[in-house]
């Protein structure tokens, strides 16, 4: 382990739910110190006014983002900015020499003109593209360490491609019959004010979105093909769900063998041995999303249907914390060397 420092981390995006977030868990983190939270509407106002929760806790003015003043006061930097924005940024927060996580989607695509169709913005730099690395923590963690750059995964790949990628590198499911049914709260939509959104749109409702057109569905297949070492594509469906937090993946595949709801336990356990953030349910007891709000958990339990040879995967996280600014902190703290729960180890609020 390198030796520990403190950090001084910035946080572009302050005043949505992703940076307030990171806020809230980077306050209690032993290595970091937060030096400048940065929005670009609301600089020189104080962060508590938009956020009152943050009352003499957080008593700092919003910073304007301006890359060269960012560098003078911090070693890391956190962009929590829409899609669009990051690739513009990033490039001048590198060449600045600072470290960057970014929770955007703008690098998460590694070829641009799939970036360009599925999220509608041009694609970043390829030079600068190149050089993030995907921080998807459980699987490819060792591939972050003391890099400079990172691109945080997505909240619903998150929760996805934690619940699938055992089962397809043991060769246990086809592949080529997944089918991807995910909930979402409402906080993943962002603070931004829509009619979408609007309390007696979403209050006792429930409802499909962006069918077959989400712009993570290339993000999770990516992933999988280079894990299934083989192209793959997903049916993938999002609904938006009345609750404020949580991401709910409910993923249905053929088997390609005679396994036990036994056997998926002992696999997944095995998988992720070692990694604290990931539970995985005994038979027959399957997660549900208040189990792991307001923590960087993710839950998994399956259900294995001999009639019909399917399996079906249930995974759960909190969308604000393991889906963004959680993982985010792990990618840091495995990215300096530091244990990977540095600062996350906190119960799940419950009720």
């Amino acid at each position: 382990m390198t030796e520990q420092k403190v950090l001084r981390a910035a946080i572009v995006g302050s005043t949505g739910y992703g940076g307030v977030e990171l806020i809230r868990l980077l306050e209690h983190h032993p290595q970091v110190e937060i030096t400048s939270v940065i929005s670009s509407s609301s600089s020189g106002v104080p962060i508590s006014d938009g956020f009152p929760h943050l009352t003499n806790i957080v008593q700092r003015n919003l910073d304007g983002v301006v890359p060269a003043e960012i560098a003078e006061r911090a070693d890391i930097v956190f962009t929590a900015t829409p899609s669009g924005v990051s690739s513009k940024l990033v490039p001048q927060l590198l060449e600045a020499g600072l470290k960057v996580i970014d929770l955007s989607g703008d690098f998460r695509i590694k070829d641009g003109s799939v970036y360009e169709e599925w999220y509608k913005h041009d694609a970043p730099d390829a030079v600068v593209l190149a050089q993030a690395v995907y921080g998807l923590c459980e699987v490819f963690g060792e591939e972050v360490v003391d890099v400079n750059f990172i691109s945080n995964p997505g909240c619903y790949p998150t929760a996805t491609l934690l619940g699938l990628i055992p089962a397809i590198s043991a060769g246990w499911i086809d592949p080529a019959s997944l089918i991807i049914d995910a909930k979402s709260g409402v906080s993943g939509a962002g603070r931004g004010a829509s009619l979408g959104f609007h309390y007696p749109e979403i209050n006792e409702n429930f409802r499909a979105y962006k069918i077959n057109k989400h712009q993570h569905i290339p993000e999770i297949e990516q992933v999988l093909s280079e894990v299934a070492g083989e192209k793959v594509t997903v049916t993938f469906t999002t609904h938006l769900a009345p609750m404020t937090r949580g991401i709910m993946s409910t993923m249905y595949a053929s088997l390609l063998g005679a396994y036990t709801e036994e056997d998926f336990v002992e696999l997944y356990r095995q998988y992720y041995k070692d990694r604290r953030f990931v539970r995985i349910r005994d038979r027959g007891i399957w997660p549900a999303t208040k189990e792991v709000s307001g923590s960087n958990y993710c839950d998994i339990g399956f259900a294995v249907d001999s009639r019909t040879g399917r399996v079906t995967f249930v995974s759960v996280i909190d969308n604000v914390v393991k889906g963004a600014a959680g993982q985010a902190i792990q990618n840091l703290n495995l990215m300096m060397g530091w244990e990977e729960s540095l600062g996350l180890t906190f119960t799940p609020v419950y009720p």
